[in-house]
């Protein structure tokens, strides 16, 4: 089965049509199905969709890679746009209340979390499908549901914390997952920020699905704070994968993704908002 991806939000824009912003949303299409997975920040994703043509009201069902604003200030404005119920399928931790503890922000926390209350997002149609372990779309498309940390190398950044009551405790990102898609040359990994680790994404997408061929990973890769040690471990996993192309920017970092391109060469891009790909 083919899979195009069109990137509606990131961090960097390659075309002068799309506006650019600290986000991620990626339209999948994968036979029947017309995804949208993470809705970028608010004001972003859904205009840069109707600017170009694209109608968000061909989009089938919805995807929540985690509960962090940059993935889902978004979906506002495309319910909006669709003005039909649609399934949103999301991991039940994605409506906790996230914060980051900034390094220049001394012991402040700021919220990151969802920006609009579940209630007026159902008003405008959402239909959220709470699901911890994998979800099947289609026969072609999965969701990969909570993601094992197996590796010694890939780590949860120490600065991000949910709030229970009036408690802060960190954040183990239960709630973080992929979209994964079958084609006839490998498994397609979409990623959001993947916070609980690439390799280990990719790992439990291969167990998953019983592909042990990556064809493609694109999305955020969250080594935007990795170190060197991380780094040179997640290119020597990914290199033994045998991966064919890696396209990454927003959360992944210039020098994760200068690593990445200086070792992978042309099968490496950057995977910019306007960023059309076909595999």
């Amino acid at each position: 089965m083919a899979v195009k991806l069109t990137t509606l939000c990131d961090n960097l824009s390659g075309n002068i049509n799309f506006a650019a912003g600290w986000g991620l949303s990626i339209l999948v299409e994968c036979g029947k199905e017309v995804v949208l997975w993470d809705t970028g920040p608010p004001g972003i994703a859904a205009e840069n969709a109707v600017r170009n043509g694209i109608s968000p009201g061909r989009i089938t069902c919805a995807a929540v890679s985690h509960g962090h604003v940059d993935h889902t200030g978004g979906l506002h404005d495309f319910l909006r746009l669709i003005r039909k119920e649609i399934d949103v399928y999301l991991h039940p931790g994605a409506f906790e209340e996230k914060y980051v503890q900034r390094p220049d922000s001394g012991a402040r926390m700021n919220y990151i979390g969802m920006p609009h209350r579940r209630e007026a997002l159902e008003d405008l149609g959402a239909v959220f499908l709470e699901r911890k372990e994998p979800v099947w779309i289609s026969d072609d498309i999965v969701l990969t549901g909570e993601v094992p940390m197996k590796n010694d190398f890939e780590s949860i950044d120490d600065n991000l914390f949910v709030k229970h009551g009036d408690e802060f405790t960190p954040d183990r990102f239960a709630d973080d997952q992929a979209l994964v898609v079958k084609t006839e040359k490998g498994l397609v990994v979409v990623l959001g920020c993947a916070h609980r680790g690439m390799v280990n994404t990719m790992d439990h997408a291969r167990e998953l699905t019983g592909v042990d061929k990556i064809r493609a990973v694109v999305g955020g890769t969250h080594l935007v704070r990795a170190d060197q040690h991380r780094i040179e471990e997640t290119i020597s996993s990914l290199e033994k994968s045998g991966i064919g192309q890696i396209g990454v920017s927003h959360c992944t970092g210039m020098p994760a993704a200068m690593a990445f391109a200086a070792h992978f060469g042309d099968r490496f891009f950057f995977n910019f908002a306007g960023k059309v790909t076909e595999f």
